[in-house]
């Protein structure tokens, strides 16, 4: 049976967009930049330890708890720096709002193959669509960068609506501005619990990019399944 779909909402990591190169490669060239010389290896290592446990103390880029999301990475740069051996209070400063600012832009950031053409094809079909992503203030313009936001009519981060997936508030908040009722709805996005399963329970349709060869994860139905984006048309077509 056809879906009777009007709103589509996105994922943005990983699905549309992809990092350029690894964390630790990118902060290691910036250094190096500044004449610096510190391991990409090292830099990525202490970079996952950092993100995680400021994720865990100040979730959603702290908000709530009085931090900019803007600071809220400076000090998580600046520590995965002082980790791998950088102590210099000024180069630290330089190289976090360097990084902040490249981080911003096309510099950093891709767009997944197959990614535009599905998007296009999606609005020719006159789906409404909208983003709905765990990312901070800067995603507006990443997207305007790599030629993806004319696509959407909304970009609904965590950041802006307060609460991050799988909270089913922030899928609430995209179906009012996306207008829909949830049944009319479909999330795409590639990660199982925040966007798969929290979408489900917000009562919306959702499918999982889980490329081929990815290993296996979580059961779930063949058709939810999308090998690449391009396998969403078949799925919606109106």
């Amino acid at each position: 049976a056809m879906l009777r779909l009007r709103l589509l909402t996105w994922d943005v990591k990983d699905t549309l967009l992809r990092l350029r190169q690894p964390v630790g490669q990118s902060y290691a060239a910036e250094a190096r930049a500044q004449g610096l010389q510190v391991q990409p290896e090292t830099l990525g290592r202490f970079f996952r330890e950092v993100y995680a446990a400021q994720s865990r103390r100040f979730p959603n880029y702290g908000h709530g708890q009085g931090l900019s999301s803007r600071q809220w990475w400076l000090d998580v740069v600046k520590e995965s720096f002082r980790l791998s051996g950088v102590q210099d209070e000024a180069a630290l400063t330089k190289l976090a709002e360097k990084l902040y600012r490249d981080y911003c832009s096309s510099h950093n950031w891709e767009v997944l193959p197959g990614a535009a053409e599905t998007l296009s094809r999606c609005r020719q079909l006159g789906f409404r669509m909208g983003v709905v992503s765990n990312f901070d203030s800067r995603l507006e313009v990443i997207l305007s960068q790599c030629d993806v936001l004319h696509h959407f009519e909304f970009v609904l981060t965590s950041e802006a609506a307060g609460f991050a997936k799988p909270d089913g508030r922030i899928f609430e908040q995209a179906l009012r501005l996306g207008g829909a009722r949830p049944e009319q709805a479909a999330h795409i996005g590639d990660d199982y619990s925040r966007d798969y399963r929290a979408a489900r329970a917000a009562g919306m349709h959702s499918f999982l990019l889980r490329p081929a060869g990815q290993g296996e994860g979580p059961e779930v139905p063949p058709e939810h399944v999308l090998p690449t984006l391009g396998h969403l048309l078949a799925l919606i077509e109106k």
